[in-house]
Parts: structure tokens; sequence; C-alpha cells
């Protein structure tokens, strides 16, 4: 009977002191039920003891109610420890059970411990330590978390938890695991309720069909679509897209990229360079432009082709590149201007496409179109064919006198080693070429008509020549032969337009592109988030070299402008 009297004088006395709910930030602990009590000054000074007999101990503090075994409460410090199948309860969403739980009244903080199990809505948060800040609506862990909601499962070394914006911010061996696929991340901002995730340092997304690597970006975890806008890296299928800022879409299969942009072929170790490109990988189809270029080998050479836009379509094996407008093509033995360029891998065959020219060696060559072929086995040059209006000038090198030249409705030449050895001109042959001796005199200068030429060439020069049925011309001596005659009828001389180095591809425009600014590098990219909790992700978020990872072990990389 004492005890209860007592107990009783300790619950009225306590609920005089501590106030009401609403009495303000400095409201005291409240004992809903106190179960069996006592005080052991000696062994815990200060200290209110409950335990429970028939039922837990409850105690109420602002809107949140707590429940354990054992309890001990310090009056002076408004502070209360929990012990026992601890449960914290605030509000109808918020539910945290632990082994121990230590509860500051006047800072509503919380810290919870042995096997901690957080539940908010349909997410739980389980790890061995959690602290849990009622003022601010936050809770964090230092040593490692395990997050569950209904899309995914989430782990991290540290982590925070906005309970307003239901937002986690994750740092240090963030691991996120669905059955689409796997994301790891140095630092990363992760919303419950959308399942967006947002990368502020190295992170790397692995799907069964896409690899994505980025050291700031964003990501849709339902979806899977979003982009990366540093340092990103996207290993598509056998293409690896790269750019300053490269975006992703799984479902449409789809990829973008732009400034800086860098596309590997795998399989076949062709590069595309532009500043936008797209790729569509149901159809195995590329779309680059803005300072576009192909970039491939051949026999240890690097062949690159350029178009105002290029487009790469059909399967590794038969892959099919075409450069429209404003096309051409470079390589240190051979190089080229057209309107357009089509150039199939399967079949080795490149088209030049309206009003061609390419120079080999000192050889110009024009026509209505230009095809050149490959040999499949040795990746050489092979053969070409001016279909049309052919014409083939190089300039008199021996004398510097003039040019020598030779057209006829069609051309024909074989390569030997990439260089031009054989030509054959067929319908309506005309040829012009300075003759000299071996001491390098000059002999004449011959003009001749056939109906077929042979041509055999060295080094540019013209060797031997053969006039195949009908030849009609002669030798004249130069002093003979009027300067105006001296050129065939529809001869060009495009030398200034010549190609020389990898640089000469790209015109004026190409190289005064101004490129978009990309958003969202030094200014946030959470759009979810309140001000001030990016502010404060901001100013916890490592940087790159403090928290790298490995781009080597599993890792890939989208874009937003």
């Amino acid at each position: 009977m004492k005890s209860l009297l007592l107990f009783l004088g300790i619950c009225i006395l306590t609920s005089g002191l501590w106030g009401q709910q609403d009495a303000g930030p400095g409201t005291k602990i409240t004992i809903v039920y106190g179960g069996s009590f006592t005080k052991d000054e000696a062994l815990k000074p200060g200290a209110s003891i409950f335990s429970k007999d028939n039922r837990q101990v409850q105690f109420e503090h602002q809107g949140a109610d707590l429940w354990c075994d054992y309890a001990l409460l310090y009056q002076k410090e408004n502070r209360l420890e929990a012990i026992g199948n601890v449960r914290l309860k605030q509000g109808d969403s918020v539910l945290m059970t632990g082994g121990y739980i230590e509860y500051e009244g006047n800072a509503k903080l919380a810290k919870a411990y042995e096997n901690v199990r957080l539940t908010n809505s349909s997410m739980t948060l389980t790890t061995d330590t959690l602290y849990f800040d009622r003022e601010r609506q936050e809770s964090y862990y230092r040593d490692y978390g395990k997050i569950v909601d209904s899309a995914n499962v989430l782990t991290s070394r540290v982590g925070r938890y906005y309970m307003t914006s239901k937002k986690y911010q994750f740092q240090d061996s963030v691991l996120i695991t669905n059955p689409e696929y796997v994301m790891e991340s140095s630092r990363l901002d992760y919303y419950t309720t959308s399942k967006n995730a947002y990368m502020y340092g190295p992170s790397t997304i692995t799907g069964e069909t896409y690899q994505l690597y980025c050291e700031r970006g964003f990501y849709d975890t339902t979806a899977e679509q979003g982009y990366g806008i540093k340092n990103t890296e996207i290993q598509y299928s056998n293409r690896i897209i790269e750019g300053d800022s490269v975006y992703f879409d799984k479902i449409r299969e789809f990829a973008s990229a732009t400034n800086n942009i860098k596309v590997t072929d795998t399989i076949n170790k062709g590069i595309i360079r532009a500043h936008y490109a797209e790729v569509h990988r149901a159809k195995d189809s590329l779309f680059a432009t803005r300072r576009a270029v192909s970039v491939s080998m051949m026999e240890q050479d690097s062949l690159y082709m350029h178009g105002d836009t290029l487009m790469v379509t059909g399967g590794p094996e038969a892959r099919i590149l075409r450069a429209f407008r404003n096309a051409k093509f470079y390589k240190t033995d051979m190089s080229g201007k057209c309107d357009s360029i089509h150039f199939d891998e399967r079949s080795g065959l490149t088209q030049l496409i309206h009003r061609p020219v390419i120079w080999n060696l000192e050889n110009q060559m024009t026509g209505d179109s230009i095809h050149l072929i490959s040999d499949m086995e040795t990746d050489k040059l092979d053969s070409l064919k001016v279909i049309e209006n052919a014409f083939i000038i190089s300039e008199d090198t021996v004398g510097q006198r003039g040019f020598n030249q030779a057209k006829g409705k069609d051309l024909f030449g074989k390569f030997i080693d990439n260089e031009l050895k054989l030509v054959d001109l067929v319908k309506n042959t005309e040829v012009i070429y300075y003759m000299y001796d071996d001491d390098g005199n000059l002999i004449g200068i011959n003009k001749t008509k056939s109906s077929k030429i042979r041509l055999k060439l060295e080094k540019s020069d013209i060797e031997d020549i053969t006039f195949i049925t009908n030849p009609d011309g002669d030798i004249t001596p130069e002093k003979d032969f009027p300067p105006d005659s001296r050129k065939l009828e529809g001869f060009i001389w495009r030398g200034d337009e010549r190609i020389r180095s990898p640089e000469d591809i790209f015109d004026a425009d190409d190289n005064n592109l101004v490129l978009p600014v990309i958003q969202g590098i030094t200014e946030p990219i959470d759009k979810e988030s309140p001000d001030e909790e990016e502010k404060e992700d901001l100013k916890q978020a490592p940087s790159s070299k403090d928290l790298k990872t490995s781009k080597t072990s599993g890792t890939g990389k989208t874009g937003g402008t």
C-alpha cells in the first residue's frame, strides 16, 4: 500500500513539474505508465527507475511515445535511458525500435542501439546505431545502414534521413540493389517517394544491357533513366559513350550526349567524336552532328571522315557509315571531299556522291561519283571507279610546265600498297602529258584521243601509256603547242581545296562552334529538396578525389543540358 501511494505521489509531482505536451521546447518527459518504480542513489544517482510489470513502461514527450521494459529517468537533466524492446513512435508513420535508446528531452534527440529499426510509411531502415533528431526531423547513422523501400535495397557506411522530404543522403560505400540493376556510389541522395537518385560523387549503375558511370548526375531508379554531367561514360551494347553531358533511357533503348563526345565501337574499334550524338540500341544506330568526325584504323593508319551529320547503322559485322553535307575524309596517302559519303563495311565499298574529288599522292581525280573498294582480307585499298566525266590530273613535277591530264567517260583504277598504279579510262578518252628523256629534258607534249587509254603510274608520274583502239594524236614540241590548248575541256584544278591534315576536314563553322552551357555543374541538380537541405547537401558532399570509385571494377558514363 505504501509503494502504491509513493508511486502516485511521484506521478503527481512529475506531472506538475514537467508540464503538458504543448508547453514548448523545454517540456519535461511525461510518464504515461510507470510499472514498478524504485530509486537507487548509490548505483544510479539522480535516476528514477521504472520496470515493466504486466505491460511495458511508457513515456510521452511532445508528440512522441516511448515504450520499453526498463527505464532510467533523470528528472533534472530531462533525460531518459530506455532498455529492452524499446519502441519510439512519432505520429502515425514513424516508428523506431531497438535494444537501447538514450533520449535527451531538451534537445529532442534520441540515440538508439542494438538492431535498430526505423520505419516511415513504406520505408524501413536498419542499423546498429541510429541518431534521431526530432527537432530537425532527421535521423542519421555513421557505421553502415540498410534501407528497404518498395523498389530498392540501399546500403551505405554513412547515411542521413530527412523525414519531411523523405530523402536520404548517403556517403561512402553506397550500394543500391534492384532486380534490374545495381548502383554503386561514393555520395548519393535518394528520395523514397519518387525513387529518384542524385549522384554527387563517383557512381556506377550496372544493368543487364548497360553500364553507366558518372561523378555528378541524376537517375530515376524506377524508370531507369537519367543523365550524367561530369566525367560521364555509358557502356551500351557494343559502344562506349562519353561526353560532358550524357542522357540515358532504358525503356526507349536510347542514349544521347552533348559537348566533347566520344563514341567508341568496341568491336570494330572505330571512334566518333562530335558535340551532339544519339544512340538507338534497338536499331543499332548512331547519329552525330556538330563537328562530327569518324576515326577508324586502316593498315595502322587512321582514316578520318567528317560531315555536317554522321549516321552509323547496322550490326557489328555490317556497319554502314554515312556522312551528309560537306563530307570530307583524310588518311596519310589519300583524302577527298564531296556532298555525301556512304561506306559499307560488309562489302568494303566507299561511295563519294555529288561533285566528288579525291587526291592520292599527287593525283587529283574527279567525276560525277567515285567508288573506292577495299580488300576485305587485307583491309587495304584495292581499286576505284570514277563514274561519268572521269578526270585525273597531276602537276608536271619534272619541269613544272603545267598539268598532266587524262579524261574519259569512266575510270577504273588499281591500287598497290595504297598507291594508284594502274588506270584505265574508257569511252571518249583524251590525254595531255609532258614527255621527258632520261636526263629530264622535255621531248614534247603528247595530246591524244582514243577509245580507251591505260596509264601506268609511279609515284603519281605517268610511267607508261597505252592507247587502245583508234588513237588519234601526236607529240608536239612545247614551242608549237599553244598555251591555251594545254588543258582538256572540263579541266578544273582544285589543289587549293586539298585536305592535307585531319584538321583540314573542318571548316570555319566547325571550328567556331559555341557549345551550350551544361546546367548543374556548379549549382544543385536536386529540385525536390528544400533550399536548406540543398545547401547542407552541397556542404557535406565529398570531392571525387576524396572518394574515388574505380572505373575498372564494373563501372560504366547520361545527359542533361
